[in-house]
């Protein structure tokens, strides 16, 4: 039971209890279990995990839930207030992302429970809106993209077909994505910016294969949906991603990353209704009544609308500009911090996010030092690489200077142990040679494992 989180401390439920804990004592539990976790990333240490890092402003978005957490926005007889919060929260997301430049269409959106769950409504409303013409539907996706956009796939029976990705560049191979579109497909995807790199696809260059091959094309802009627009205002050479872009027909982005907002909600924009309410569902014909939803969610806490809509319109523009200049301007010291080392080589252009490799050691050396000294970053593979979302927490003085002490101090030790295997290397390192059957085999059921523990109490 030493694994099992605070086993050493509280007591252990495997079923109700006869008589109830006291407020008081559940309450102490909580708070104790919150202390020690915050300060995994209060230092500014952890890369991504907490975008926003005030606490101040969780105690606000918290205040503002509680007034409305035990609501159902489903029910809007009862609480209006959710369709104000809801249809504002689109609105603002849809001018932030260039919807004044669309004509001809009705620009609409839809608030989902994360970056999933855009991208998964994204992809039903592509195929809804094909179904009768489309009988083997496709969409095409950059290597670089969201795995949730593999798993909607897998969930609705679409076809994904996955466009490699420059390797210096790190952007989609966009000559290779109008090669392979074809009667069946019904979308085509590009990142602003992707997760792993932090680099955004050339969405001009897709767009107009969009529109000369009769596509759909949706921007993933999950991760930079609400700061790359602040990124391009303070003069960042950052390609246009949005509805400015002719034949952009959707885009997610999440107010729960950089919108500062509590976690459990995204932004899903359509360009057009019509493609919107393709993936409503209905079922007139029910003995419990007629039913119909916008989503695939049903009940949820109108706690988190409430919450999402203070964050937005307390922050305003300026408050996303002032926070999206601070992370721009920290990224680029630390990028800058990585160049210093011949060593270590930055991944394409990216922008707020970076990623870095060696091509003179396993870059997961530098992870194993980094990791003595508090700092937890993220790994990749093909190739081994590390990455770095720079999120306020980075914004405090004194992290770009320990940033540039430890990472000097983890590139001296990685020369000094490049014969080794990292130990890291065991979590994050990709398989020697390339994927296989049996170690795919493998691979899945320690995930499946890892996934198991996360949900049972040890016997």
């Amino acid at each position: 039971m030493s694994d099992y989180p605070y086993a050493d401390r509280f007591a252990i439920h495997r079923s109700l209890p006869e008589e109830g804990a006291s407020r008081d004592d559940i309450l102490s539990m909580l708070d104790t279990m919150s202390h020690v976790e915050d300060a995994a990333w209060e230092s500014g240490q952890c890369s991504g995990t907490m975008y926003c890092g005030d606490h101040d402003h969780y105690d606000f978005l918290n205040e503002a839930f509680s007034k409305f957490s035990y609501v159902n926005s489903l029910q809007r007889d009862l609480c209006p207030s959710s369709t104000k919060f809801e249809a504002e929260i689109i609105a603002m997301t849809l001018d932030l992302l260039g919807a004044s430049n669309l004509r001809d269409t009705t620009p609409v959106g839809l608030v989902t429970s994360g970056g999933s769950g855009s991208i998964a409504h994204a992809m039903l409303a592509y195929r809804e809106s094909k179904n009768s013409a489309v009988q083997r539907p496709n969409v095409i996706k950059p290597e670089t993209a969201h795995p949730a956009f593999a798993k909607a796939c897998h969930l609705f029976g679409i076809e994904l077909h996955v466009a490699p990705i420059d390797p210096v560049s790190t952007q989609v191979d966009v000559g290779w994505v109008e090669e392979h579109i074809d009667e069946n497909t019904i979308a085509i995807i590009g990142s602003a910016c992707n997760y792993g790199y932090g680099t955004v696809d050339p969405i001009e260059e897709l767009g107009r294969i969009a529109l000369r091959r009769g596509v759909g094309l949706h921007v993933d802009g999950c991760l930079g949906g609400f700061i790359l627009p602040f990124g391009r205002e303070l003069g960042y050479d950052i390609e246009a991603f949005d509805f400015s872009v002719p034949g952009v027909t959707s885009i997610s982005a999440d107010t729960h990353k950089y919108g500062y907002a509590l976690k459990g909600t995204s932004v899903l924009c359509f360009a057009d209704k019509g493609l919107r309410n393709s993936q409503y569902f209905y079922q007139p014909d029910w003995s419990g009544g007629k039913y119909c939803s916008p989503g695939m969610d049903g009940s949820r806490s109108a706690g988190l609308l409430a919450a999402t809509w203070a964050a937005m319109v307390q922050l305003g523009r300026s408050g996303y500009r002032r926070y999206a200049e601070q992370i721009f301007a920290t990224s680029r010291k630390m990028q800058d911090a990585v160049h210093t080392h011949a060593s270590l080589r930055i991944l394409g252009s990216p922008s707020f996010l970076f990623s870095f490799t060696s091509d003179d050691f396993d870059v997961y050396h530098v992870n194993d030092f980094l990791r003595t000294k508090g700092w937890r970053l993220n790994g990749q593979q093909y190739p081994n690489a590390l990455h770095m979302a720079v999120t306020r927490p980075q914004t405090q003085l004194g992290t770009v200077e320990k940033w540039r002490v430890d990472l000097s101090d983890a590139v001296d030790y990685a020369l000094a142990h490049r014969d080794e295997a990292p130990k890291s290397g065991a979590i994050y390192g990709g398989v020697a040679g390339g994927p296989n059957d049996e170690a795919d085999a493998f691979i899945k059921m320690f995930m499946a494992m890892m996934m198991d523990q996360q949900s049972s109490i040890p016997a």
